[in-house]
């Protein structure tokens, strides 16, 4: 930072390098992190040559720069072919966890067993609605485990997941294969525990998975939608580990819970909003945490579309913005099929072609904008947006939007073409 003090003001690397780390120095690389994507593209594109001149005055060589964001990080210092640390979703930790009355007993608890070695909870079970933060926890866990302890196996798994795999082992004669996955983790942790009730297979793998992993004293964590009591088809010898562990559950915020979601969401975004705006929403949004910070990105689309500032806007603003947010169940809202098949209709090509691995300009580009609107205008995540696109990963999706969003500020008549699909899709209604 000396060297650099020579090329930049205090300030300037006070705003841009107060939360940069220096990850590897390698032969003639420097690795650096920071948890800001903004500070990163602001750092890559105006500052790198400023850095390369200060490493060249301190080692006498040239050296390159690479800017690791987010989960890059868990990237770069996993091991190939390591799937442990190769797709920890960075917007769920700990630290992005806003926390209030309705879930702070779950957050301690999630806490605890991500950094306590006493395995006073296991396992743990965390339940509750959907859109909670459920699986927000359960990922901030794993992130949490695999910074402090980068070589633990650490196995996160839907419980849909979990049956597809069984299946597909029974069918390939891989069973083996499929125990030694889950009974050799060092950390077990399960996202909608309650789709393996019912299942008599996936229950009795389930059960001798659980067993071996408890009686090495591994930590075991499950999400569900409903108590352990509620779940009618669980067996009981199931019900009955899940029940001797710690149960905790969260309820949908409170207003002052609300407020600072909105206000925590809007300041990742670089969004300005008005008490009064942040108000709108969180007196009209009061139930699902995922609709909340789903109304805030809204917002800063709608902003950067029609080039408004957000730091002026109003309740009648906000009105009008997220209105669809409180439709009627009954009333029309557009599927992630609907906004991919208006998407292809403007681009005069096939929701197959959209959907597939081509790249052409075209399809590209209609590809980009669909993924784009369906994160604008649904509350899909980035890893389920890469389902509908013959399963990218959220990397890849997560991309697709910012390059969006970087053309949207740039370009106006991209920006109306955008306002053009999203007409067309919502006049489906």
């Amino acid at each position: 930072m000396d060297l650099l003090s020579a090329e930049l003001t205090s300030t300037a690397i006070s705003t841009w390098f107060d939360d940069c780390t220096a990850v590897e120095l390698l032969e003639n690389e420097l690795i650096l992190y920071t948890p800001s994507e903004f500070k990163k593209n602001i750092i890559e594109s105006r500052l790198t040559d400023n850095i390369k001149k200060a490493l060249r005055e301190l080692l006498s060589s040239d050296m390159e720069v690479r800017l690791l964001c987010g989960d890059e990080l868990d990237r770069y210092r996993a091991k190939p072919g390591d799937e442990k640390a190769a797709s920890p979703c960075d917007e769920y930790t700990f630290e992005r966890f806003v926390v209030g009355s309705s879930n702070k007993f779950a957050h301690a608890a999630a806490m605890n067993v991500a950094t306590s070695e006493e395995r006073k909870y296991n396992p743990l079970f965390i339940y509750g609605d959907s859109g909670l933060g459920k699986t927000h926890l359960l990922h901030a866990i794993r992130h949490e485990v695999l910074t402090r302890h980068p070589n633990y196996n650490v196995v996160l798994v839907k419980g849909e997941e979990f049956t597809n795999e069984l299946i597909t082992a029974i069918q390939l004669g891989k069973n083996v294969e499929f125990r030694e996955k889950y009974r050799l983790a060092d950390m077990f942790l399960m996202d909608d525990v309650q789709f393996i009730a019912g299942k008599a297979s996936t229950q009795e793998e389930f059960f001798h998975t659980f067993n071996t992993l408890f009686e090495s004293n591994r930590q075991i964590v499950f999400t569900s939608d409903r108590p352990p009591e509620e779940m009618k088809k669980l067996e009981d010898r199931l019900n009955s580990r899940f029940m001797s562990g710690l149960i905790a559950d969260i309820q949908p915020p409170d207003y002052e819970t609300r407020m600072a979601i909105i206000r925590n969401k809007a300041q990742q975004l670089h969004l300005k909003l008005t008490d009064e705006a942040s108000n709108y929403i969180a007196t009209n949004l009061t139930s699902n945490v995922r609709q909340i910070e789903g109304a805030v990105k809204k917002t800063m689309a709608y902003c950067e579309i029609m080039d408004q500032d957000s730091s002026s806007l109003t309740a009648a603003d906000m009105a009008k913005i997220i209105a669809e947010l409180f439709k009627k169940q009954n009333e029309y809202t557009p599927t992630p099929g609907d906004i991919i098949n208006e998407t292809a209709k403007y681009f005069s090509i096939s929701s197959e072609e959209i959907k597939s691995q081509r790249r052409t300009r075209n399809t590209a580009q209609a590809r980009q904008i669909s993924m784009y609107l369906i994160r604008t205008l649904t509350t899909l995540s980035l890893n389920d947006i890469g389902e509908f696109y013959e399963s990218r990963d959220h990397s890849t999706v997560h991309a697709s939007i910012r390059k969006v969003e970087e053309e949207i500020k740039n370009n106006r008549e991209f920006a109306q073409t955008i306002r053009d699909i999203t007409a067309n899709i919502n006049s489906r209604n």
